[in-house]
């Protein structure tokens, strides 16, 4: 039998060894969908057979790439990890999506990649208008999606496959890693991996127990868990928190969310060393600064607008809503759109701007807004005071010119970005507003709907260019568009 083998030096990418472990990704995956498989079964659904022809399909593809794929050189270096990191979203979406075909309520190929992408980068943009009547396979795969999309694929795999830990690795966690600065925990990148998954896990099994002793199953515990600590927001109903009408599910979900969007190597460092730790945190303090500051404004825009129906809609309801929108987890607990035009715009720029970076959450992150803050604050100094000698730091570390370049340039194109998929989206003929929260929404891979996408409706409204188009944005956010934008330039395919 024929195997690819590439010479040393005849490419500028080891496409072999990318294709090689793409295929113990896809291993994995197949292994995944061992869950729902076995959830069908268990529930008598005739789902299960489109999860097994899923799995066979997912895995015989992996263990091709894996046996034919014949690398001479085993080290990836850095372009190598720039496509994989980019490559394996698409992948994991495009055999992610085979359940949804195959299902008894099946999708098409436009919605059912729609659906698997906005799993996989935890974005919770539904393009199914009856949840309930979906399967339990379903469910939870959808769920399991987001679970495995959280921390990112790439870090979940540098735990089982340790020979990378030596073979670019590093890189590979830098690729998939989001914000300005991506921290080791230990001396190999595998520990690294294993330590952060097994917070993830922790945390996940701590929230599956808290909301199985409210008034909710144990199957919804578990799925909204796993899209909780995710920040992912895919939801068991159709009325998504609400209809639960639990003010202890709201505050549990909202306790979880707000974790999900602090850094969690932050967290590790905290537990191990001193709570204080996370005080000292620029971000972290900015990052409850934020909520505070929004919470005052979106209460105060509730009382005006005498939305006031008990003590929940001016203490639970808003807080869920703004810890929701900022972690980029997109759960909704009712009909917030009614609050007025204020929240509205509000909940634009959170859903901007994002959590701590590190964490599961989107956004542009908190932590380059922090130093464009203290930036913009350094150069109006320096415009008053020309000899000032003075540097920006984030966290008391030194952010110099070229990171502080590539900080500008990231948010000048994500905002390119969502004013290119909001054009897309008016020109298909949706509502200006509608169509710009909409793509802000899918890049920061929040998940939030307004108007025609919002509590009341779903992305199936997007015709199939729209969904395609909110596709890409939701791949170009989870990876912070860098990445995804390096491997289309032609230097990058160059030897």
């Amino acid at each position: 039998m024929k195997h690819f083998i590439f010479h040393r030096n005849s490419h500028a990418i080891n496409y072999a060894m990318v294709l090689k472990v793409l295929g113990q990704l896809l291993i994995i995956e197949a292994g995944f969908m061992a869950l729902p498989l076995t959830v069908s079964l268990l529930s008598h659904e005739h789902d299960s057979m489109a999860f097994a022809i899923a799995i066979v399909l997912t895995l015989l593809t992996g263990l091709s790439f894996n046996f034919f794929s014949r690398p001479e050189n085993r080290i990836l270096k850095r372009r190598d990890g720039m496509l994989l990191a980019s490559m394996v979203w698409i992948v994991f979406s495009l055999f992610g999506m085979l359940p949804f075909i195959l299902c008894e309520t099946p999708l098409n190929v436009s919605e059912a990649f729609f659906e698997a992408m906005s799993g996989f980068t935890t974005t919770g943009a539904t393009v199914i208008r009856e949840v309930e009547q979906c399967s339990k396979g379903i469910l939870i795969w959808r769920s399991l999606t987001q679970w495995i999309g959280g921390l990112g694929i790439i870090l979940f795999t540098l735990t089982f496959i340790p020979a990378l830990n030596n073979s670019g690795g590093m890189m590979l966690f830098h690729a998939e890693a989001t914000g300005i600065k991506h921290d080791k925990l230990a001396a190999r990148i595998e520990h690294t991996a294993k330590i952060l998954w097994g917070l993830y896990t922790l945390l996940t099994l701590t929230l599956i127990l808290l909301l199985s002793c409210g008034p909710i199953s144990f199957f919804d515990s578990v799925c909204h868990s796993l899209t909780c600590i995710s920040t992912g927001g895919y939801s068991t109903q159709n009325q998504g928190i609400a209809a639960y009408d639990s003010p202890y599910i709201k505050s549990v979900l909202t306790l979880f969310m707000f974790i999900g969007g602090v850094s969690f190597s932050l967290i590790i460092v905290a537990v191990k060393q001193s709570w204080r730790e996370l005080w000292r945190n620029d971000v972290f303090r900015s990052y409850v600064y934020t909520i505070v500051i929004y919470y005052i404004i979106v209460v105060s825009a509730i009382i005006f607008r005498q939305h006031v129906t008990g003590w929940e809609s001016v203490t639970i309801d808003p807080l869920f809503h703004i810890v929701s929108a900022l972690t980029s987890t997109g759960f909704s607990a009712g009909n917030w759109e009614g609050w007025g035009f204020l929240v509205l715009t509000l909940t634009f720029f959170m859903m901007y701007m994002g959590a701590c970076a590190g964490s599961t959450a989107g956004g542009a992150k908190i932590d380059r807004m922090v130093y464009l803050t203290k930036n913009f604050l350094f150069v109006v100094r320096k415009y008053v005071r020309p000899r000032l000698l003075a540097s920006v730091d984030v966290n008391g570390q030194y952010v110099n010119e070229e990171r502080g370049s590539e900080i500008a340039a990231f948010i000048f194109i994500y905002t390119i970005l969502i004013f290119i998929g909001g054009v897309v989206l008016v020109a298909e003929g949706f509502p200006i507003v509608d169509a710009f929260f909409s793509s802000v929404s899918c890049i920061s891979n929040n998940g939030l709907g307004s108007g025609v996408t919002g509590i009341t409706g779903s992305y199936d409204f997007l015709p199939p260019t729209g969904k395609w188009v909110m596709s890409i944005l939701m791949l170009a956010g989870r990876l912070e568009i860098i990445t995804l934008i390096t491997i289309l330039t032609p230097s990058f395919w160059q030897k």
